[in-house]
């Protein structure tokens, strides 16, 4: 058997959670189901191009410095010496909608750059492609964020211990612990939400939030559900990004009457998450959102599963016959 040189590989980099409540801009975990797929390829035409674009990503743009998997691309490329002079093309399917707070900006780049660490034979390690696919994600969020980023390359949750220069630790997940994630059917900007967030926070509502986010890490490590349920309290972006939500504040009353550990905003909205001890605790809590959301004429998409620790994967590879 021959191995053939590759001209073209598909990725798959799931959906994520960000902030998990008390971690604003510095906390998120990976989910099951919803994600992008990325296929790179060789072209014989220079430069990194965007030649396809299917499901709800029409409005998405085609010129590749404003596009999150194109603008990965480039900052990868720029980045390798010898990387190909012949062009790289881009084809994108998207697999959750845009707008939903489900990290669907970051699951583009983060599959292209998988895709593309693929097609030229592994230069880089997977953790080496985290600045490449955090560049790409500017491109929609106007700003540097590597919360999604991280949980969907690496899987697991994982926690943005700096920016500059970045670090990120990646956390362990306790036996058993599953994910609600609902998507009411409406849309919501990640730069228009951070618009609405305040300049300044009083210091009580600060130390709060730091004493939350190291007991929820702390909860993850000694698989703690009682002391993760008392840290899934977020002081600070929650009360102003929640009434853009539908109700909010009704959805999170009976998800927590169900038994649910925490629930609050997946990223900038507007979907919510609920982190729950059992499937039976989740499915009962789909029932009530499902009930609330009909009240104000919206569908919701539900996603229901363990906390992904796969993170990003490669789709096509297996070696081709000769």
């Amino acid at each position: 058997m021959q191995i053939k040189k590759r001209t073209s590989v598909s990725a798959f980099a799931p959906a994520s959670v960000a902030n998990v409540a008390c971690g604003f801009d510095v906390l998120a975990f990976a989910v099951e189901g919803p994600g992008d797929i990325v296929e790179v390829s060789y072209s014989d035409d220079p430069g990194v191009s965007i030649v396809h674009i299917q499901g709800d990503g029409g409005l998405l743009p085609r010129e590749p410095v404003e596009n999150t998997a194109g603008r990965a691309a480039m900052a990868m490329l720029n980045s390798l010496d010898g990387a190909p002079e012949q062009g790289i093309s881009i084809r994108i399917e998207k697999k959750m909608p845009l707008g939903s707070g489900m990290g669907s900006s970051a699951a583009s780049a983060v599959a292209t750059v998988v895709a593309l660490n693929e097609l030229l034979n592994h230069p880089l390690s997977r953790i080496e492609l985290l600045p490449f696919a955090l560049e790409g994600e500017l491109a929609a969020s106007g700003s540097l964020h590597a919360d999604n980023v991280s949980a969907s390359l690496l899987g697991g949750f994982t926690l943005i211990r700096s920016q500059h220069p970045l670090d990120v630790v990646e956390l362990p997940v306790p036996d058993g612990l599953i994910a609600a994630l609902f998507h009411p059917n409406i849309s919501i900007s990640t730069k228009n939400t951070r618009l609405i967030l305040r300049k300044s926070i009083q210091m009580s509502q600060a130390v709060k939030q730091w004493g939350n986010l190291g007991g929820l890490i702390a909860g993850l490590y000694t698989e703690d559900y009682d002391l993760m349920a008392r840290s899934l309290e977020d002081h600070i972006v929650e009360p102003a990004r929640s009434i853009l939500i539908p109700g909010f504040d009704e959805m999170k009353e009976d998800a927590l009457a169900e038994g649910a550990l925490g629930f609050s905003i997946s990223g900038a909205g507007p979907s919510v998450f609920a982190l729950c001890r059992s499937e039976e605790i989740a499915n009962a809590i789909r029932l009530k959102m499902e009930r609330i959301l009909d009240t104000y004429n919206l569908s919701v998409d539900t996603y229901i599963s363990p906390i992904n620790r796969k993170g990003s994967y490669i789709l096509n590879d297996e070696e081709d016959p000769g």
